[in-house]
C-alpha cells in the first residue's frame, strides 16, 4: 500500500489552492461591492467542509473523491478539486443529488448581495456542509450566525466541519420554512436551497428593514422586509440553480411540445415557467413572454403578505400578477 503523504504537504497545497480560488473570484467581480468578503474566503479552509464529494462519471453515476484516500495522487486531486470554483455534490442517494457545496463565486456574489453590516444577526436556511455558515461567522462572529437544516445527518456533519475549522455558530435541526424563532429577530436571511415560495415565517422573524435573499425558480430574489407580515423585492439578473428545500414538493414540468423551440430552449422563458408554475398556463406564459419583449429576470419581483406570496412583472400593482404555490 502506498504511504500516505504528510499532512503538512496537503496543508501547503491547500494554502496555494485557496489563494488561487480567491484570485479567480477576484477576477469574476463577485465581491466588488463588498471586498471584505475576500478576507473570509482567503481564511476559511473549504477542504475541511468537503472531506468527500462526488463528481459526475462519464459512464453514468458519480465518482467519489475523499481526503482519506490511500493513494497520494488521488488525495491531491481531492484537495485541488475542493478549491475549484465549481459546485460539489456532497450527498448522493440512489443516483439523486441530496446536498451540495455551492460554487464559491456564486456564494461570494450572494453574500455580497446580502449586504450584511457589523452586528447583523443572520439566519441561513440550508446548512449544507457548513462552509457558508463559516464564512458568515468569520465576518460577523459565531454568536450572530444561525444555520438550520431538516436533515439531522447534515446538521451533525456541518457542526463537525465547523468545529474542525474553528467556528461555532448555532446549528439547528428543523424545518427551514419555519425559520428558527428561538434565535430571532434577524437582520438578514439567506437561503441556499431552491424555493417555490417565500415562507411567511421569515419576515415575521425579521426586524423591519431586514433583507432576505433566496433562490426561487431559477433566479435569486432579494426582498426588503417592511414589517412582520410584508416583504417585497425584485430578482437579481443572475441565474441560480440549487437543490430544492428539503420537504418541499416540486411540480412535474409542463409539456412544452407545442411551443416554439426558441422558447423551449430559452433560459429566461424557463425561469418564467418556474416562477408561474401553478399560477399561469405555459401557453399564456409564452404569450406574455413574447408580448413583453422576453423580459429578463430583474423585471420580475415577489410580494409576501403573511402566508401569501405573489409574483409580478414590472410592478406589484399589475397588470401581470399571479400567486405563488
Amino acid at each position: 500500500m502506498t504511504a500516505r503523504a504528510p499532512d503538512h504537504d496537503l496543508e501547503t497545497l491547500a494554502t496555494s489552492a485557496r489563494a488561487r480560488l480567491v484570485q479567480e473570484i477576484d477576477a469574476s467581480g463577485a465581491w466588488a461591492a463588498d471586498p471584505v468578503w475576500r478576507e473570509a474566503f482567503a481564511a476559511v479552509p473549504r477542504h475541511l467542509f468537503v472531506p468527500s464529494y462526488f463528481l459526475p462519471d462519464p459512464a453514468g453515476g458519480y465518482e467519489r473523491r475523499w481526503g482519506d484516500d490511500p493513494d497520494p495522487r488521488r488525495r491531491e486531486e481531492w484537495l485541488r478539486g475542493a478549491y475549484d470554483d465549481t459546485p460539489l455534490a456532497t450527498r448522493v442517494r440512489d443516483g439523486e443529488l441530496l446536498s451540495s457545496s455551492s460554487q464559491p463565486s456564486l456564494m461570494a456574489m450572494m453574500l455580497t448581495e446580502l449586504r450584511v453590516e457589523d452586528g447583523n444577526a443572520v439566519l441561513e436556511i440550508g446548512a449544507g456542509t457548513g462552509y457558508n455558515a463559516a464564512l458568515l461567522a468569520h465576518r460577523l462572529g459565531d454568536d450572530l450566525v444561525t444555520t438550520v437544516d431538516l436533515d439531522p445527518e447534515i446538521t451533525e456533519s456541518g457542526r463537525q466541519h465547523l468545529r474542525a475549522a474553528g467556528y461555532h455558530p448555532a446549528v439547528v435541526t428543523g424545518d427551514g420554512a419555519r425559520g428558527v424563532p428561538a434565535r430571532a429577530p434577524y437582520d438578514r436571511i439567506i437561503a441556499t436551497c431552491a424555493l417555490r415560495t417565500i415562507p411567511g415565517a421569515w419576515p415575521a422573524q425579521c426586524r423591519p428593514g431586514a433583507r432576505i435573499l433566496a433562490p426561487c425558480a431559477t433566479g435569486l430574489i432579494a426582498l426588503r422586509v417592511r414589517d412582520a407580515r410584508r416583504a417585497e423585492g425584485r430578482f437579481l439578473p443572475t441565474p441560480a440553480y440549487f437543490v430544492p428545500l428539503r420537504g418541499s414538493a416540486r411540480p412535474e414540468p409542463p409539456s412544452l411540445g407545442g411551443l416554439p423551440r426558441r422558447a423551449r430552449n430559452n433560459d429566461l422563458f424557463r425561469f418564467l415557467l418556474e416562477l408561474t408554475a401553478g399560477g399561469l398556463d405555459p401557453y399564456d406564459a409564452y404569450t406574455l413572454w413574447e408580448r413583453e419583449g422576453r423580459p429578463a429576470r430583474e423585471r420580475y419581483g415577489i410580494t409576501v403578505r403573511g402566508e401569501e406570496s405573489r409574483a409580478w412583472l414590472d410592478t406589484p400593482q399589475g397588470p401581470y400578477v399571479w400567486p405563488l404555490p
